[in-house]
Order: C-alpha cells, then structure tokens, then sequence
C-alpha cells in the first residue's frame, strides 16, 4: 500500500529540484534553441569576390601565407586589406613576403605610434617615415583606438584625434592618395551605466575591461566629436570610419553625417548583428549610401564570415549572431540588390584604395 506522506516528500523533493535547477541557469548561459521553422538559406561562399578592408594578419612579415589563401579562396574573398601592417622594416618585410609569394592578393596599411607626440620634430619625422612606408609598399594608413583613448604626448596629456599637431600627417595622406581607415572609442555602451538597462550587460560582464567613463578616458561624445572635426578639416583625405563610426545602431543619425561629411565613408565590420536586427531601415540605408560602404569583418576567422553573408544576401528570417554576448537577439537578411553588394563587397574599394588587382573582379 503506498504511504500518502512518502509520496507527498517525493512531490515536493522534486518540485525543488526543477525549482532549484531553474534559478541556477544565468542569463549567460540561457541560450534556447528556436522552435521557428522558416525557409534557411546558409551562404559559405560570397555571391561575388569580394575584398575584406579591415582584416588583420599580425606576423605577415615572416608568415606562411598559403593557408590564409586556401580559406580566402573557400569564401571567394579576392584581396585582404591586412591593416596591421606596422611601419618602417617590418612593413617592407611583409610587403616582400607578399610579392614574393601572392602578389596581387594582400595589400597592407601602415600604422603609426602616436605617443609622444609634441616631441622634437615629431611632426615631421612621422609624416617622413609615413612617406618611406608608402614608397616601400603600403596602400593607406590604419589608425588604431588607441588615438584618442590612450596614447599620450610628451608631457603626458591624452592626445586629441583633431590635435592641431597631427595634421600633417591627415594631409599627407590626402596629398599621397591614400585612404585613413580609422577605428575611435567603441560602442557608446561601454560608457552607458551597467545596470539592467544596458544592453551591452552580457558583454561588459563577460569582459569587464571594456567599461569606460566620462573620465576614462574622456565621454564618448568627446572622442567621436573630435573624430568628426578631423574629417571636416582634412576634406581633400579619404577617410573610412571603421564599425560604422558606432553608429550602425542610429542609421538615420549615421545618413546625416555622411550627407555633412562627404569624405566620409564606412566599413561594417564587427557590427553585422546591428545591421541584421534592422533589416528594412538598414536595406534602405545601403541603397541610398550604396557608395560609401565597404565590407570589413575585421578579426580573421573565417567560420565567421557566411553569417554576413547571409545578412547581406538573404531575406533569411531569425537567425542567431555568432557571439551571444555581442548579440543576443536574432537577425534577418536584407537581401541586397547584385549591384548594391558588388559596390560593397569590392567595388567602393577598388576606388578608394590604391593598387589593387582589378582583374580579380567582375565590371
């Protein structure tokens, strides 16, 4: 005969234990599979050959090249824009390193340590080198975030990226014909409180490093201000604004500084998901800015990659991003026009970017 009072323990014992495994799942580990069956339409391989402008390949001065090619060429990527192309001897031994084995698929950017600026002749030893870096094989100039955020003068001041010290070397690039493409600050979030409201919560948690203030280093707001003044007043420099200038998630507000600042454009790496949660506005915003954009993925993982292709090519319908903490909502296609994608994928950069193989291309 069965114990009423027995039975009613094990009730409870279990009621408990889902009760108690329930409260132990964390928002960070939360990640339900999706029960929607809709049509899928993975892409691995761009529609067109396309060229990738902000790509990064630390050690090509004396690397192997041949397996970076075998996974370019598995996602039908013609050059790789490698912006990490430092200065001075490294940079022309990675530019031998390239000629002397795929010539006509690497191009490099240089880099400049802005520390120190202010120093005796600086200025001009800088924008020397710059020039020698050009003459020995660079197609452009990679500004890192650290301009703005960290680097510092030489009486230790943060430098400003509108210093009136660092103009030469924005019209330098103007003058050699060669594009700046420029990261500054990160997504406004960081600087936003973490709390409930934050939508960057799971990524500040998980990578608590990233949390900026008004006084670390300085409001977000400043830097981007600052940014946008070096723009206005270097308007005969090409300059590309990498992860959409933070604003891919304000695209009306993103239109409004590319209609002020013509020699403005931008690339859209590492900030896909934005792009694919808004799938109609950001459709028509590639359409009308379809000469400004320029593909960038930005870390080199080439797993990564189809996800943006199936945001640009599709009219796919909820999928995830690749990064949870980067993105946890789901995205959609936005299922662009052959000639807006080829403006995107190579063709703006065939026009800004000096010295690359056009042969690779479709017209």
């Amino acid at each position: 005969m069965n114990n009423p009072f027995k039975s009613f323990i094990t009730l409870i014992m279990t009621l408990l234990c889902v009760l108690c495994y329930t409260q132990d799942v964390s928002f960070e580990e939360y990640n339900p599979r999706s029960t929607l069956v809709v049509p899928k339409h993975e892409v691995k391989i761009a529609k067109f050959t396309f060229i990738d402008v902000h790509g990064h390949q630390y050690k090509m001065s004396n690397q192997d090249l041949s397996p970076v090619i075998a996974a370019m060429d598995s996602l039908n990527m013609g050059i790789m824009v490698n912006l990490s192309g430092r200065s001075g001897e490294d940079l022309k031994k990675s530019v031998k390193n390239i000629k002397d084995h795929y010539p006509n698929r690497f191009v490099v950017f240089a880099n400049i340590n802005f520390d120190g600026v202010g120093g005796n002749n600086w200025t001009e030893n800088t924008v020397n080198q710059l020039r020698e870096d050009v003459a020995n094989g660079a197609v452009g100039l990679k500004v890192y975030k650290s301009l703005g955020m960290r680097n510092k003068d030489k009486v230790g001041k943060r430098v400003a990226i509108d210093d009136d010290r660092l103009d030469a070397i924005w019209a330098a690039c103007g003058e050699m014909g060669i594009p700046v493409l420029i990261h500054s600050a990160d997504p406004k979030s960081f600087w936003d409180d973490f709390d409930k409201d934050n939508e960057r919560w799971l990524e500040l948690k998980t990578h608590p490093r990233r949390k900026r203030s008004d006084t670390d280093p300085v409001s977000w707001e400043k830097i981007i201000t600052e940014q946008h003044n070096m723009f206005k007043k270097h308007s005969n420099t090409n300059f590309i604004n990498a992860h959409m200038g933070w604003y891919s998630n304000d695209l009306r507000k993103l239109g409004e500084l590319l209609d002020e600042i013509p020699n403005m454009n931008v690339g859209i790496g590492a900030i896909i998901a934005e792009l694919g949660r808004q799938p109609r506005f950001a459709k028509k915003f590639f359409e009308k800015y379809q000469d400004r954009i320029l593909f960038g993925k930005d870390s080199w993982k080439p797993e990564e990659f189809p996800t943006y292709f199936r945001v640009l090519e599709t009219d796919d319908e909820y999928f995830p991003y690749h990064k949870k903490y980067h993105a946890f909502w789901a995205m959609y296609g936005l299922d662009l026009a052959d000639e807006v994608l080829k403006k995107v994928y190579y063709k703006n950069a065939l026009n800004l970017i000096p010295g690359l193989d056009k042969s690779l291309f479709p017209n």
